[in-house]
């Protein structure tokens, strides 16, 4: 069995890059007719953690009456109607859900609050030694089982998982004379970059805590790194973010032939 890990995705930003394209809350976007913020947490349920608490900000109330809808508009049903009762006692759900049981704890964490402040202030839903952080846009094969089992093997405060991406242009390969050798189409990047899902031990809430406003990636992360308390899992599977209705229509495109991001089974 699955160690309980609470999974908290931070979804409370403006998505500035995706305005003008849509007015929907950026993690609320869909891909395959779910929202992108569905299918991380599907990936989390994939492996046994179904325990959410999502930071809320900018958009909370879409966010909050998508889960409010949830059943409702993700079930089959049959209706009573004209009849004296109230609410859901009018209403029978068929079937079974497709994932396992989720607890989805929704808490507004301000509008302009810094990342690392934002999961400082929904500590108390965070029982256990140990939570993940991800990002509501990103989405991957990363195979979490394996990342807790390295976190867990060596023994410091953090885990964030490490991507390579792809160049979006090509490459033309040419001599100092300027003669042209060839062509590479969006070569493979040599760095690691922060693909999220990351896994942090309960210690480091003190870090998130030591302001109103701490960042996550220019303040937390950098100071684990100093005190050597931060660890990288390299994934070298599938990963993709979500920034751009460009990202948007590339996700949609994959999910119609085969999305590896599509751990769950239906």
């Amino acid at each position: 069995m699955a160690e309980d890990i609470p999974v908290v995705i931070v979804c409370g930003g403006m998505g500035t890059r995706m305005r003008g394209s849509t007015t929907r809350k950026k993690e609320l976007v869909e891909v395959g007719g779910r929202p992108i913020l569905w299918h991380v947490m599907r990936i989390f349920s994939a492996h046994g953690f179904n325990r959410f608490v999502l930071t809320l900000g900018y958009g909370a109330d879409q966010i909050k009456r998508y889960f409010l809808e949830y059943e409702r508009m993700s079930r089959d049903m049959t209706l009573r109607l004209g009849t004296p009762a109230d609410g859901d006692e009018n209403i029978r759900y068929h079937g079974v859900a497709g994932h396992d049981p989720w607890e989805v704890s929704l808490v507004d964490t301000g509008l302009h609050t810094e990342k690392a402040s934002r999961i400082a202030r929904v500590a108390q839903y965070l029982q256990g030694e140990r939570f993940f952080v991800a990002y509501g846009d990103d989405v991957s094969d990363v195979d979490l089982t394996a990342l807790v089992a390295f976190h867990r093997s060596h023994g410091r405060l953090a885990t964030l998982t490490a991507v390579q991406v792809h160049l979006q242009y090509g490459v033309v390969e040419a001599d100092e004379s300027g003669l042209v050798s060839g062509f590479v189409e969006r070569p493979l990047l040599p760095y690691w970059i922060n693909g999220g899902f990351m896994l942090f031990e309960r210690k480091v809430l003190e870090m998130m805590s030591a302001g109103d406003n701490v960042n996550l990636e220019t303040e937390v992360l950098p100071e684990l790194a100093r005190q050597k308390q931060l660890m990288i899992y390299r994934h070298t599977g599938f990963w993709q973010s979500m920034n751009t209705m460009k990202d948007t229509l590339l996700l949609e495109k994959i999910w119609q032939e085969n999305p590896p991001w599509k751990v769950w089974e239906d």
